[in-house]
């Protein structure tokens, strides 16, 4: 599974859509077409791309906390609030978090977990200080009991930085870790989800440039993102499944900074791919969906 942050479906716009701005090989080399509101749901060859309802029954617009929250542990934060709240999970829903997570659930179960990205050391010494806010994905994967990876996974190829390749840790965090090519880190994930049940990825960047953040590096990061995606897609085993899906749009329209009303983004591929795409109508629905083809 591959969580990518802020991508919507949204209008076929040659100017505020960079996905028909500068098209997205993802979309056109896998489905032959660009994905928009009039043309939401595309299938070729297995694979299938579709919306998935962000908005969940609740007023306003879709945010990350809850709609992470509702990804990754089956059930309606923002109706469980009150609104949609983010970035990080609200207060009240931690404890359900905690125990309703995917990796929780499905360890339990007796299946093999992993949360294939790493976290720089500044990360673990804002832990060390005390504080608690993280994301959702963070705080599921270490209340299941885990580990999050560190730098030296990455330096094993047993983990992936969360920009992808690792140039930014290298340019940003001081580190000197080998970069490598949006390709390379694709194959190495699907190595990586050869080794377990359920294994999860998750991109932030897309919701940062979306937002208008390091617009000098706009292009280079979507360039990146879809040819990891790409890669990743033509790379899948034929028994292995794949979910791509994201929280809530953003990207897909900027000619805001905010988030879309937009129905998010979801492309499933390899052996359960159409009983995901059957399954997944709603954020809420994606948790059970992933648990049902895991434990096939």
């Amino acid at each position: 599974m591959i969580f990518v942050d802020g991508i919507g479906i949204g209008e076929a716009d040659i100017i505020n859509n960079p996905f028909f701005t500068h098209s997205f090989k993802t979309f056109t080399g896998h489905f032959g077409a660009l994905p928009s509101l009039e043309n939401a749901a595309m299938e070729r060859d297995g694979k299938y791309l579709f919306p998935v309802d962000a908005l969940l029954g609740v007023e306003g617009t879709p945010q990350s906390g809850t709609g992470q929250t509702t990804i990754f542990c089956g059930f309606n934060a923002a109706a469980f609030i009150g609104k949609h709240f983010g970035p990080f999970p609200f207060s009240t829903t931690i404890p359900l978090i905690q125990e309703q997570n995917i990796f929780k659930v499905l360890s339990s179960k007796g299946k093999k977990v992993f949360f294939a990205n790493a976290y720089p050391k500044v990360f673990f010494d804002y832990l060390k200080s005390g504080k608690t806010r993280v994301s959702t994905t963070s705080l599921s994967y270490r209340s299941a009991g885990y580990k999050l990876n560190t730098v030296n996974d990455v330096r094993r190829a047993n983990a992936l930085t969360a920009e992808i390749t690792g140039e930014r840790w290298n340019r940003k965090l001081g580190y000197k870790i080998p970069v490598i090519t949006p390709e390379s880190a694709a194959r190495r994930l699907v190595r990586i989800a050869l080794k377990n049940d359920f294994t999860l990825y998750e991109y932030f960047l897309t919701d940062y440039i979306g937002h208008g953040r390091i617009a000098d590096e706009f292009l280079a990061i979507f360039r990146m993102i879809d040819n990891f995606l790409f890669e990743v897609i033509a790379a899948l085993p034929t028994d292995m499944t794949l979910l791509v899906v994201s929280d809530h749009g953003n990207l897909e329209d900027i000619s805001k900074k905010q988030h879309t009303l937009n129905p998010s983004l979801a492309i499933t591929a390899g052996k359960h791919a159409l009983q995901l795409k059957e399954n997944i109508k709603s954020l809420i629905d994606v948790r059970d969906a992933v648990d049902e083809v895991v434990m096939k």
